[in-house]
């Protein structure tokens, strides 16, 4: 298969699951604005057609659709939680819109040149940020529907994931060698700005758990009190956990004495001990390890223990190696709407035998967004650059709602360390 026939593979595939996504909703769903932290459903549908449009049609110098929606869907221009405010497409104006964008872009595609030399269409890049643009603001929609009151949304119904290993110690950790590794990316083509330039990093030894800290595990930091002891918060976590009055992780609810449920879609389900902890915001995950006498790990930590095969001197492209993922190795893709239990994944597992560093969730590092040396904004500096600073805190590895096209392992996720309704986990990390 050549480079356009998957290109337009993925483009097709990206735009199926969106709309499948959307499929179970009621138009009114689709419109309301489910919290101020997120936009209305269709608002993401139209703004992906949107970006679309700009990209593979007006800057490829191609008739455009609708410009006129630019204001609408421009994501600087609104915050979220004025956009139910905004001339919104309504569902089926913005399936037709969407709809109509594709058809030019994939004309378009078939008569686009790569080998001319435009640094946008080298290997298709546009393209390949547009299919992944399209695949993050999936799982934004998962997140607001995560937060969607009524009734529970359709698509829950999943089969469970079979495996685990509940004889496993979760408090099993691994040693990571001291030395150098590349960090970051040069050869990975749809790669973005904020992942190159690939650049040496020399860490001493460390430790770094083997799972992500689990319900378990962040139940007991609950039952000691560490919601109420201001010794395990920085000084900005504790103004936010009394503010916001945090007790335990989002959407989790104590039944009686003894037992927890937590909220999935609208649907009350007990609380698995063995799956990794979610919807924790830096803060807590920051807390918890520091009353584990632990810390978390910066971001170069998280990428040499998901990378470096010291035995080869080399980085692998996933955990396990260059192969794509697959069910077998990792929880991707909204399969399960859910983590899956620590020990699914042995085929997984990294070169310094850590695992689950793949999809689940998405794990807080101690790192400030920042650039890597030798940066350089492509194709446009509000993708990565206006956001670099000490505001935003780096996540790594992706969640089960992510897209496995978004699964390498140099992929850089950031958010404030306040936000909880992603799906958002941690694992810990200590000096050796």
């Amino acid at each position: 298969m050549d480079v356009k026939e998957r290109l337009a593979r993925e483009l097709v595939h990206g735009r199926e699951r969106s709309l499948g996504l959307l499929d179970p909703l009621p138009e009114a769903l689709q419109s309301t604005q489910h919290s101020p932290l997120m936009s209305p459903v269709v608002w993401d549908l139209a703004h992906v057609g949107n970006y679309e449009e700009i990209w593979l049609l007006g800057r490829l110098g191609l008739e455009r659709v609708r410009p006129e929606l630019d204001g609408v869907y421009d994501a600087f221009l609104t915050p979220r939680a004025e956009r139910r405010k905004l001339p919104m497409l309504p569902p089926s104006e913005a399936r037709a819109y969407v709809g109509d964008v594709r058809d030019r872009v994939l004309d378009g595609l078939e008569r686009a040149r790569f080998d001319d030399g435009n640094p946008h269409l080298r290997e298709g890049y546009l393209y390949g940020m547009v299919v992944q643009h399209e695949h993050m603001h999936d799982e934004t929609i998962l997140a607001a529907l995560q937060l969607m009151e009524g009734p529970g949304y359709a698509a829950f119904a999943r089969p469970a994931l079979a495996g685990g290993d509940p004889a496993l110690v979760v408090t099993n950790e691994v040693l990571v060698d001291g030395g150098p590794f590349t960090m970051g990316t040069e050869d990975e083509p749809y790669a973005f700005d904020n992942e190159r330039a690939g650049h040496t990093v020399d860490l001493p030894p460390y430790f770094i758990d083997a799972f992500p800290v689990t319900n378990a595990q962040f139940l007991a930091f609950v039952d000691d009190g560490g919601y109420d002891d201001n010794r395990h918060w920085s000084e900005e976590g504790w103004a936010w956990r009394l503010k916001a009055g945090l007790e335990h992780p989002q959407f989790w609810r104590r039944e009686g004495d003894r037992s927890w449920t937590v909220e999935r879609f609208g649907r009350r389900i007990p609380l698995r001990p063995d799956e990794p902890v979610q919807h924790v915001c830096w803060y807590e995950a920051d807390a918890y390890a520091r009353w584990a006498g632990k810390r978390l790990p910066t971001e170069a930590e998280w990428e040499k223990a998901a990378t470096w095969d010291a035995i080869a001197g080399h980085k692998r492209r996933f955990p396990w190696g260059a192969e794509e993922p697959d069910e077998h190795r990792a929880n991707l893709g909204q399969r399960v709407f859910g983590p899956a239990p620590i020990g699914s994944f042995p085929s997984g597992a990294s070169p310094s035998g850590v695992q689950q560093m793949t999809g689940d969730v998405w794990e807080w590092t101690s790192s400030d967004f920042t650039p890597y040396p030798d940066f350089g904004a492509f194709p446009y500096r509000e993708y990565s650059e206006v956001f670099f600073g000490p505001k935003f805190k780096v996540l790594r590895g992706g969640s089960w709602a992510t897209h496995p096209s978004l699964a390498r392992a140099t992929f850089r996720n950031w958010d404030y360390p306040i936000r909880r309704q992603i799906f958002s986990g941690f694992r810990c990390a200590r000096d050796a």
